[in-house]
């Protein structure tokens, strides 16, 4: 999402952001005629609403609700109940098919938060499905050019109403896990991305636990220091990594966990990237050297200005994009 406050901020006094993504018809539908269905959302509800702007060749675009959590969530609701109304202009089929009672909702959740949404053993995210009657489904990928992830939420209005309100307060009770939070911006380029690397876990009847994925090691199944499950160096041949620049008092430590086949694309020969990359954010980045759980991924420390934080951890998502492309073209020549 952003379902959290903003990047580099403490809680925001408008109360909680939820984002999603939505089809650029949607849009039109939530706007509605000179923007009379955004107006009238915001009367009923207090919330401030808004969707993104158009961008040449993007079918999709950014909602973003901002308020109490109530009012997000009942917000939420009266737009699914919108979009489940409208069956689209001069549809043959518009006099006499009923009006469907489910849809989806896809959320935007910053990856450093999908741990306290999913809870310890999958708890909590088999509450919000219990207790709301929804089905949720992640995805296993960071949105391209971001740190943000689509939990699609299925059901009713009603049910996808109560299902955002629970995440709005999980998302509440850990707000400063998604402090340098990449937001996600459809492009061009990064909607063809999105079609090539759509891969999904579906949270339904399994208890909602996620599984061979980037998962947050700050989330509610780690503890939030930086030593856990074995010692964390430099990778560049046990060097201490130089200190943070900025203020001492503005610091801020994030932790994030890294596949370890994708480690030493970001390490680079000799340390050459990691190196690079800490330059270029003034953080200091560390890097655990054996895997925190069972998954057999590494987790990545990283100290510095919530600015530079957020430089950080976009250069690091960016390494792992690249990385990631090399292999898929490496792998469809090999087909060949």
């Amino acid at each position: 999402m952003a379902a959290s406050p903003t990047q580099g901020q403490g809680l925001p006094a408008d109360g909680l952001t939820i984002r999603s993504l939505v089809t650029t018809r949607e849009a039109g539908i939530i706007i509605g005629k000179q923007g009379k269905n955004v107006a009238e959302l915001r009367e009923q509800t207090g919330v401030k609403a808004g969707v993104s702007k158009v961008v040449a060749g993007v079918h999709e675009r950014v909602l973003s609700v901002t308020g109490t959590v109530e009012g997000v969530a009942k917000a939420y609701g009266i737009i699914v109940a919108q979009l489940l109304s409208s069956t689209g202009p001069g549809s043959p089929t518009m006099a006499v098919a009923p009006v469907p009672t489910h849809t989806s909702l896809r959320l935007l959740i910053s990856h450093n938060l999908m741990g306290t949404i999913i809870g310890r053993n999958g708890a909590k995210i088999k509450a919000i499905q219990d207790a709301s009657g929804a089905r949720m489904i992640a995805a296993k990928e960071m949105l391209p050019q971001s740190t943000e992830r689509i939990v699609e939420i299925q059901g009713t209005a009603e049910g996808i109403s109560q299902a955002v309100e629970d995440i709005g307060r999980c998302l509440l009770e850990d707000w400063e896990r998604g402090l340098g939070t990449v937001l996600y911006h459809p492009t061009p380029e990064n909607e063809q991305r999105m079609t090539n690397t759509n891969r999904r876990t579906n949270f339904g009847g399994g208890g909602g636990q996620e599984r061979r994925d980037r998962r947050p090691t700050d989330g509610a199944d780690h503890p939030a220091d930086g030593g856990r499950r074995g010692s964390v160096v430099s990778p560049t041949n046990g060097a201490a990594s130089p200190p943070p620049t900025g203020n001492p008092a503005n610091l801020r430590t994030q932790n994030i966990s890294i596949p370890s086949d994708m480690v030493g694309c970001i390490i680079g020969k000799s340390g050459s990237k990691i190196t690079e990359i800490r330059r270029l954010s003034g953080c200091k980045i560390s890097i655990a050297k054996t895997p925190h759980d069972e998954t057999g991924e590494r987790m990545f420390t990283i100290v510095g200005t919530p600015e530079a934080n957020e430089k950080a951890l976009f250069l690091l998502y960016n390494q792992l994009e690249s990385e990631k492309e090399r292999r898929v073209g490496r792998g469809d020549a090999e087909e060949q």
